[in-house]
């Protein structure tokens, strides 16, 4: 791919955590398996990351390609991909030997340089990875293999935008201060299914509630659904079981379900 100087790109990070706590045998599996498990959620999603250009530095790599439209399955079906990779990855493992990984999404002016690549929006996708809160939801909570961070610029192009089959109500706005850099972003962790709380985040400290992506503050409190067959009746959420409004799928044989989404409702709604 002709590379034509500055152009608008789409760049992708992950780093390993707790690489450099790993003996020699185990840093050599995490370069071995990374490039091989994004290469399969790539093929998942149906992205082609040969055309990506890519810099390799051990237990990191930063993906940049030019937009190009498909930059919504980027992070919405890419990421589910690698969080299924990940999981199936780990759980052949013992837990010293999982790999959890730090993500970032960022877009701006890239251009391939001679060593590399040039351009401010990749400083901000290094200092990015870097963010604290990624540190800090990765430790508390130790039963994830990714988290995930979004440029304010993609999640308002992507999520907000409606383009992905995610919600704002899925992440959590941060706030990055990484060296000269500092920025909002905003936070997921795919295997929790809920926003991640963001314990360092004076706005949202203590909640573990996502942002509004327009105002910044804090989601209100949702209302609590209304009781079965009392005020309010229609609008709530009713627990009684209704076998006669059961479907059942009965399936023969074995189904690999990685990275599969399941929706449970019934007939009534």
């Amino acid at each position: 791919m002709e590379w034509p100087g500055f152009c608008p790109c789409i760049c992708i990070a992950v780093d390993a955590e707790a690489y450099g706590r790993k003996n020699d045998r185990g840093q050599s599996e995490i370069q071995h398996n990374l490039p091989r498990l994004l290469d399969r959620a790539a093929r998942g999603a149906g992205l082609d990351r040969s055309q990506w250009q890519i810099q390799r530095k051990g237990d990191e790599q930063l993906a940049v390609r030019p937009l190009d439209g498909t930059e919504p399955r980027l992070v919405d079906d890419y990421v589910r991909h690698l969080a299924a990779e990940l999981r199936a990855y780990n759980a052949q493992r013992v837990p010293e030997a999982r790999m959890r990984l730090r993500a970032v999404v960022h877009q701006g002016p890239v251009e391939l340089a001679d060593n590399g690549f040039a351009g401010s929006a990749v400083v901000a996708t290094a200092r990015l990875l870097n963010a604290r809160p990624l540190y800090d939801v990765l430790a508390a909570h130790p039963e994830a293999d990714l988290a995930l961070l979004l440029s304010d610029d993609v999640f308002r192009s992507t999520v907000a935008g409606g383009h992905t089959t995610l919600s704002t109500g899925d992440f959590t706005r941060v706030t990055v201060q990484v060296k000269e850099y500092g920025a909002t972003a905003w936070l997921r962790v795919p295997a929790l299914g809920a926003p991640a709380a963001a314990p360092h985040e004076p706005g949202n400290a203590g909640t573990g509630k996502p942002a509004d992506p327009v105002s910044g503050e804090p989601a209100a409190d949702r209302p609590e659904p209304a009781a079965a067959g009392g005020a309010g009746r229609g609008t709530g959420i009713s627990n009684a079981y209704r076998a006669d409004r059961i479907s059942v799928t009965n399936v023969a044989g074995p189904v690999d379900a990685r990275g599969a989404v399941f929706g449970f409702g019934s007939t009534g709604g």
